[in-house]
């Protein structure tokens, strides 16, 4: 991947995540992590991790938003009116922000391994899908049925939320 598309689509997907903090319209908020995922999905392409990005666009950006819309639709959630800020707590923010930066940059500074090139990777394998099924069939089948509880009790969790009361 060439480095100026990596850093186009990095800067592009951290603006969506932005946008999806930012946004006061849920809609408008929910569109803007599809279009995160759509880069992420991207990044992951250019890596040639064909089947990551796939699944990407597939669960996340495909099911998992449409659950989103469905949901914000369904208990008819409006845009938030802005707030006043107390400039003390922008302040604090603020300087929290850049503490954290600063330190963060530090230790960027202090990793000497981050600034050697990045070994080629393998040769791609054509039995990605099935080895990633098989994991999840043999070594994840515990945790891969958790996750369908999770998904069925946040189900019904929304159904009863959104249930009207009778008169």
């Amino acid at each position: 991947m060439s480095p100026i598309l990596f850093w186009i689509l990095t800067i592009l997907m951290l603006s969506f995540g932005a946008s999806v903090v930012i946004n006061r319209n849920p809609v408008a908020s929910a569109l803007s992590l599809v279009a995160s995922f759509l880069c992420l999905a991207s990044l992951f392409v250019g890596l040639d991790a064909f089947f990551i990005g796939v699944i990407q666009v597939l669960v996340y950006a495909g099911a998992v938003m449409v659950l989103f819309l469905f949901i914000i639709m369904l208990l008819d959630l409006k845009a938030e009116n802005r707030r006043h800020f107390n400039k003390g707590a922008l302040a604090g923010g603020a300087l929290v922000t850049v503490g954290f930066v600063s330190q963060f940059l530090r230790v960027l500074e202090s990793f000497k391994a981050g600034s050697k090139p990045f070994p080629a990777l393998g040769a791609a394998r054509i039995e990605d899908v099935r080895s990633v099924g098989n994991a999840l069939f043999t070594d994840f089948t515990l945790p891969f049925q958790v996750v369908g509880v999770l998904v069925l009790v946040a189900t019904i969790g929304v159904i009863v939320l959104s249930r009207r009361e009778l008169k």
